[in-house]
């Protein structure tokens, strides 16, 4: 097998790794009451956090979950397209990949908030698919800055 044959394999199975990991995050295991039963305790514990405040917090560390979740993703679309779609050149960065890496994390951010309107203990929502995307849009644009902020110190060397 080739390297290039080799690398978009390994892009492919991180990526399907961490699809899976989102798959397993849409179940019922991932539902709020699920999730409070977890984090309460130590916040508590720790911060002496009450219910009123936990609730807040709670709401705002599953938020940050999905932007997290969804901006890993888009990264690793993207590097998965860039392996598979190799251009003659080395470039390290182009519209193409970053529009697929969109694409696939809407459509996944999508599938899954589907997925969890099935289930009776999660609710799907338009919102977490606009904060998905949106999660996967940044990481493309700090992914572009920092290839561009990368070959312009390359180029004054």
């Amino acid at each position: 097998m080739s390297t290039d044959r080799h690398n978009a394999l390994k892009a492919w199975i991180a990526t399907i790794l961490w699809l899976i990991v989102i798959g397993i995050e849409s179940s019922s295991l991932g539902a709020a009451s699920n999730t409070a039963r977890f984090l309460y305790p130590p916040l508590h514990f720790l911060f002496g956090i009450d219910l009123f405040r936990f609730e807040r917090v709670h709401f705002f560390i599953r938020k940050g979950g999905h932007v997290f979740g969804y901006g890993l993703l888009s990264l690793l679309l993207f590097r998965a397209w860039r392996e598979t779609l190799r251009l003659p050149g080395g470039a390290n960065w182009t519209l193409r990949w970053a529009n697929l890496a969109v694409l696939g994390t809407m459509l996944v951010a999508s599938l899954d908030e589907y997925h969890q309107s099935f289930n009776p203990l999660r609710t799907g929502s338009v919102r977490d698919v606009i904060l998905d995307t949106c999660a996967g849009i940044t990481v493309q644009i700090l992914l572009f800055l920092w290839v561009t902020l990368r070959k312009s110190r390359g180029s004054r060397n």
